[in-house]
């Protein structure tokens, strides 16, 4: 999250007293442009974090166990819809972890993806203060609610910007410590690209971003995208992703991609057993 240029000027750390008052929608303004500050800024200065993530994508339960290093994290499957990897799964992991530690080519695409990831996390989140207006909906044990929608006077010339800016919906904002908690995104209509030739996206899809504090630090605890659109060619496409993480543990900040890799060989920490059904109730 790199786009600090976008919000430069800002000052953060404003005693605003907002805690159990209503605010008006200008106070909302200030206060989400504190925290998307905030979030750019510690960005550069967060932690380095081990955990597990239990994804669901197209009916597929898969549980990853990740480390987090200065060039992107090194992630290892250990479990599809709740069972352990066959020998023909497990063979796959060993051959693609290896490919990552002995091909320079492989790291440095690895690199690259990390980073454009990075970038693209701060695109959006630097929209938040532009992009949209917002409206007071209550102070909830500590954290604001606000509900925003699209501004009619922001222009989006991206496509994720224009896909961001067609979104309606909710966030919670952490007051003391001024950052992101949650955030949920609604499509309220019909969006197209190239007037519908270059395709759709239907109204109705959604997302949530739900985050936690560990240590100094605020992570992502919950995922949820579920999009449906039509590509060119009238080619349909979703996008269903549910994803958990947990279990947070703190690794040195130095570690390269092989010393994450050692370490997730050497050291194997128990991760939770989520069978699919388990994971459909907590959703």
């Amino acid at each position: 999250m790199r786009a600090l240029l976008v919000i430069a000027g800002i000052l953060v750390g404003t005693q605003t007293g907002w805690c159990n008052q209503e605010i008006t929608p200008s106070q909302a303004a200030v206060l989400v442009r504190e925290v998307v500050y905030n979030e750019l800024q510690d960005h550069g200065h967060h932690g380095f974090w081990r955990y597990w993530i239990q994804k669901r994508s197209q009916g597929e339960a898969r549980l990853e166990e990740q480390i987090e290093t200065a060039d992107g994290p090194v992630t290892r499957l250990e479990r599809i819809n709740g069972n352990p990897l066959n020998s023909e799964a497990s063979h796959g992991e060993e051959a693609r972890l290896a490919r990552l530690l002995n091909s320079p080519a492989e790291q440095a695409r690895h690199r690259q993806e990390y980073g454009e990831d990075e970038h693209r996390i701060g695109r959006i989140l630097a929209l938040l203060p532009d992009a949209f207006l917002y409206t007071d909906a209550g102070e909830e044990n500590g954290r604001r609610h606000l509900r925003f929608r699209p501004n009619p006077n922001y222009p989006a010339h991206s496509i994720e910007a224009r896909v961001f800016h067609a979104m309606s919906g909710d966030l919670w904002l952490d007051e003391r410590f001024k950052h992101l908690a949650r955030l949920d995104g609604h499509l309220q209509e019909n969006l197209d690209f190239g007037f519908g030739i270059l395709g759709r996206l239907y109204k109705g899809g959604w997302f949530r971003l739900q985050r936690t504090q560990v240590g100094s630090d605020w992570k992502t605890e919950r995922l949820e995208v579920h999009m449906i659109g039509r590509a060119m060619l009238f080619k349909t496409i979703a996008r269903e992703t549910s994803e958990m993480r947990g279990g947070f543990t703190a690794v040195p900040g130095g570690l390269n991609l092989n010393q994450a890799v050692l370490l997730l060989d050497e050291d194997r920490p128990s991760i939770p057993l989520i069978t699919p059904a388990a994971y459909a109730l907590r959703h």
